[in-house]
Order: structure tokens, then sequence, then C-alpha cells
């Protein structure tokens, strides 16, 4: 079990500059935040006609609530929190998920 920060983009209004400016820059800002034990991110498609509700999702896992409390209070983390102003047009909602593994013991 792990629990992860789930930061969903709306669309941006230019998804080249997303793309080139999470990829240069937020992805070594969100990389260096303490007690990070996974970090994926990728851009949707819908399986359907429908555009899908987000851009992209990001997903930082943390192996429990300790470091979970400790990475959000990091210096590192407010850094990559600050830096969305500079990427994120489409705006951004952020969750935490408790996961749950159904094919791993």
């Amino acid at each position: 079990m792990s629990i992860r920060v789930a930061v969903c983009y709306g669309a941006p209004e230019d998804p080249d500059a997303f793309d080139r400016h999470y990829a240069d820059v937020h992805v070594p800002l969100a990389r260096a935040v303490p007690g990070l034990v996974d970090f994926t991110w990728g851009t949707l498609d819908s399986l359907d006609d429908a555009p899908p509700p987000y851009y992209a999702i990001a997903s930082l896992f943390f192996a429990d609530e300790a470091s979970l409390k400790a990475g959000l209070a990091s210096t590192e983390m407010k850094a990559a929190g600050k830096d969305l102003r500079n990427f994120a047009t489409g705006g951004a909602v952020m969750f935490t998920q408790t996961e749950r593994s159904v094919l791993q013991p």
C-alpha cells in the first residue's frame, strides 16, 4: 500500500508549451521532492468520442503518510507548486489516494 498525490491538469492554452515546460522544468522540480518512491505522468486519450476530462495526470507516490506529510511540507514541493502558474493554464485539481494493489500481494 502507498499514498498517491494525483495532479489532474486541465486543457492548456498551448499543449506543446505545456509539454515542453513540464518535461524540462517541472519534472526535475517534482523529482526532487523528498520521500517520493515513484513519479509518473502522461496525457490522456478518451475511450470514446468525448474529450477526456483532463489533459494530463501526474502521480506522485509516497510509501506512507509520514513520507507524504514530509514531502508536502518540503521546500522542493513548494517550488514545484509555485511552478504551476508557469504552465498549468488550464488549471489543476489535486488529491491524495491510498493505493491498494489487487494484483500484487
